[in-house]
Formats: C-alpha cells, sequence, structure tokens
C-alpha cells in the first residue's frame, strides 16, 4: 500500500469511529468492534461530562463537532485533499518535530493541525489549550490503537515549548505578536483572531435566513468561521433576521452565554447604544469586524463595491464569507461555515504545504 493509502486507511477508521457518537449508534462491525471494545464506553462518556470542565462544550456541540470531522475523514474527501502533495513516508523517525500550539475556542479544534502534521510524516509535540485537552488526548488515544507508529508520533506537554523544528501556533492578535517574536528564529505559520462575515442581497430565502442562524450560533459564535458582522441592504428589514434568530431561544438557559448578552445589553443601555435585541441576540451597527459573543454586528450599503472594498481592507480579519451575491465568487452558502473540508486551511495558509517544505 502506498503511503497516502495507508494514511487514508487510517483516518477514515478513526473517522468511523467517530460518526458513531452524533447520532448515538454504535456499529460494532469489521473493524470497529475492536476499536469500539476500548475506547467506545470512555470517548461517550467523556463527551458527556465535557461540559462540566468546560460549560461552554455541551454535549450538542462536541456532537456537532464531531460529525464535522467524521464527514472530513471520508474516504473520497481525504484523497482528494492529499493528492496534490508529494508525502515521505511517516514512520522511519526521520521527520521533523513540528510544535502545535493548540486553540481551544470550539470542541476539537487543533485536530486539523495534528492531522496535518502526521500525514505529512513529521512528529506532533502539542500544547493543548486547557479548554479543549480532554477531547484531543482521547482522539489521540484512538489514533494510537489504530496505527501505534502514527501514535507514538504524538506528544503533548504543559510546558513551554522547546526542541521543535517548526511551530504552528494559534491564539488572540495580542499572543501573535508574542508568537512572532518568540519564534522568529523557527519557520512558523502563527494564526490570530478572525471572524466570518456575511453579505446579504436582501433576496435570501426564509430558509438561506435560517442557514445563517446556524453560522452565527452554532459554538454559541465562538468559533473563527462563526458570523459576526453582517452587510445588509440599505432598506433591510432587520426585524425579519430577529424572528428567523428566534428558535434559538434554548440558548438563553445557557448561563454563561446569557451572562455575555445582559453584560452587553446594559453597557449598551447605560451608554444609550440603539440596537435591536430579541432576548438571545443583539444586533449592533458597528464598523468593526468582531464582535461580543452575544452580539452581532451589522453595516447597511447602498453598492456592493464599497462591501468588496472594506473587505479587501480586512482581509486580514476575515476566515470566510458567507454570501450568495454574484460580486463574491469564493463566498460559500449560508449554513456552511461549520462545515470546512480539509483544504479549508484556516487565514488561508496551505498547512500541509508548509509541512512538506521542511525537509
Amino acid at each position: 500500500m502506498d503511503k497516502a493509502g495507508h494514511l487514508i486507511e487510517v483516518f477514515t477508521r478513526l473517522g468511523a469511529f467517530l460518526s458513531q457518537f452524533p447520532d448515538g449508534v454504535r456499529v460494532d462491525s469489521g473493524e470497529l468492534a475492536a476499536l469500539n471494545e476500548e475506547h467506545y464506553r470512555s470517548f461517550g462518556e467523556a463527551l458527556e461530562k465535557e461540559h462540566l470542565y468546560n460549560p461552554w462544550f455541551t454535549p450538542d456541540h462536541v456532537k456537532r463537532a464531531l460529525s464535522g470531522i467524521s464527514r472530513m475523514l471520508e474516504e473520497k474527501t481525504l484523497r482528494r485533499w492529499l493528492e496534490p502533495y508529494e508525502l515521505a513516508p511517516g514512520d522511519t523517525g526521520e521527520g521533523k518535530t513540528v510544535g502545535l500550539v493548540l486553540a481551544g475556542n470550539i470542541p476539537l479544534v487543533g485536530f486539523h493541525d495534528i492531522m496535518s502534521v502526521l500525514v505529512t510524516g513529521h512528529r506532533v509535540l502539542a500544547k493543548a489549550s486547557s479548554k479543549d485537552e480532554r477531547l484531543v488526548k482521547q482522539v489521540a488515544g484512538v489514533i494510537r490503537t489504530i496505527d501505534p507508529r502514527m501514535g507514538d508520533r504524538i506528544r503533548f506537554t504543559g510546558d513551554r515549548l522547546n526542541g521543535m523544528d517548526a511551530v504552528i501556533a494559534t491564539g488572540s492578535d495580542n499572543s501573535a505578536r508574542y508568537f512572532d517574536y518568540y519564534f522568529r528564529n523557527t519557520p512558523h505559520i502563527i494564526r490570530k483572531n478572525r471572524n466570518g462575515v456575511a453579505v446579504l442581497t436582501g433576496k435570501e430565502t426564509s430558509k438561506e435566513l435560517s442557514d445563517l442562524a446556524e453560522d452565527i450560533f452554532t459554538y454559541f459564535g465562538l468559533g473563527c468561521r462563526n458570523v459576526t458582522k453582517l452587510f445588509v441592504p440599505r432598506d433591510f428589514d432587520l426585524k425579519l433576521l430577529m424572528g428567523v434568530f428566534d428558535r434559538y431561544s434554548h440558548l438563553a438557559r445557557h448561563h454563561k452565554y446569557a451572562n455575555n448578552v445582559e453584560y452587553y445589553r446594559s453597557i449598551y443601555l447605560m451608554n444609550r447604544v440603539d440596537f435591536l435585541d430579541n432576548g438571545i441576540l443583539l444586533l449592533k451597527e458597528d464598523s468593526a469586524i468582531s464582535s461580543p459573543v452575544g452580539v452581532v454586528f451589522y453595516e447597511r450599503y447602498v453598492e456592493i463595491g464599497t462591501v468588496v472594498e472594506k473587505l479587501e481592507a480586512n482581509r486580514e480579519a476575515i476566515q470566510c464569507i458567507v454570501s450568495l451575491h454574484a460580486a463574491f465568487p469564493n463566498g460559500i452558502p449560508p449554513g456552511t461555515t461549520q462545515d470546512p473540508m480539509p483544504w479549508d486551511y484556516a487565514d488561508g495558509v496551505d498547512t500541509v504545504r508548509f509541512l512538506t517544505e521542511l525537509r
């Protein structure tokens, strides 16, 4: 079996294992039987208890993340992803040690970086976020069972990263400045804070607006692909959106999210700032791209060209654009921000290309 074939076999098996949890359907057949015997119970318990350690990681959101990863790990998807690259043998011990500073804003957000290092034959030295270390270590354990030699190339540390040949670090804009300095003499990818934006035409269907709500509310809006800014036509009735958003009223029962909404509601009221409020989301007119949790900013436009220019000027702050407008040929449909494929690289930087060029 060629190198890509072996990698695809390992990760498709992982994907098959993870795909059991979103719907709670255990499949004890073929190679999954032995994997389930060792990991199914402990993985399921970790999934259900994660919210006790990190209240933002609800069971539903963890299952949502696992569903997205399992789709990413389908055989045809992996083949399409890996086909352009020349992959070297990965179990000879000749790969580099790649330090990973993993984010923890949404469940298993660092998985793609770990997978990218492994498929390029390198060794993972990961500093996991305290917000997400339990789940990512569970997944690493499953990989180790599927392929012990690959699993042996994954190591976690709670200390500062040392002794690595390259670094991929994800954090806030402030931490990125520190990373840039600290790793200045090491080949690196440094990711800053980014968010999703949506540009509406005013002709969206109720289904498309409902899908847009998923782009806003999934993971409580904490992901870099969540929509935090809307551009709407000058005469667009924002109350249409607020009505659609009502179906997420259950978020008011999540104390951390509800506290965020209440905090910014109080701030805006004290400062006599105009905003729309449906109880679970505040819509505020603002030129910024990134909004607080529980708030979405918006701007009205007359000419679409002004929006194109603004997004180009702020491209370093934008992870993805949700739009059906012809002015955005790379725009993605509403409802798809949280289903990236392996080739949808964070910040638009080809991680695998970077890693293959380390040799």
